[in-house]
């Protein structure tokens, strides 16, 4: 075999190598599970929802209120023709109520097939892509797991602790299971 013969062979077995390598590393990539997340403020804490979750986001406007229920239900809106019960968050997550402002929000979300809830939150921020695999256990900081019922977890993204909030949880433990 010629010198100009063996170096093109060389040069083959380092191309498929490569491509092997090549290969794996998308496999890898592949693996890694994306979720995308709607994060907001509450008291300058920041917390996410599922976006796949949130229908729409809404400007704070008039709330009707409605007698004999819970202090974190602020009451109802009227929705393109649908009731759609309002929560305020703060209340909800045992903080001081602050007055409303230009960056207040309603986040109306989806809890299932037949009702959908709205939330209100002192700002909205984005809509982020977290990994899967970056996503840990909320820490145990209470003496039970009543304080974080809500929490399905915490995760890290651009240097700020964001708490990802399981909505399903949330708002089982407000709402009344009705028989039929």
């Amino acid at each position: 075999m010629s010198m100009n013969g063996a170096a093109a062979q060389l040069e083959m077995m380092e191309k498929a190598e490569a491509s092997k390598k090549s290969v794996k590393s998308r496999a890898v990539q592949e693996e890694i599970v994306f979720n995308q997340w709607a994060t907001f403020k509450v008291n300058n804490e920041l917390f996410a929802i599922d976006v796949m979750q949130v229908k729409e986001v809404l400007r704070y406007s008039e709330i009707t209120p409605v007698p004999g229920s819970s202090t974190y239900i602020r009451g109802i809106i009227n929705l393109r023709g649908n009731v759609v019960t309002v929560l305020d968050t703060r209340l909800l997550f045992a903080l001081k109520a602050r007055e409303t402002d230009d960056d207040t929000r309603i986040i109306v979300v989806e809890y299932n097939e037949q009702e959908v809830v709205g939330m209100v939150v002192d700002s909205v921020d984005e809509v982020v892509n977290i990994p899967q695999n970056d996503i840990e256990r909320a820490p145990s900081v209470a003496s039970d797991d009543s304080d974080r019922r809500f929490v399905q977890g915490v995760s890290y993204y651009e240097n700020n602790l964001i708490i990802l909030l399981d909505l399903a949880k949330m708002l089982e433990s407000i709402t009344p299971i009705v028989e039929d």
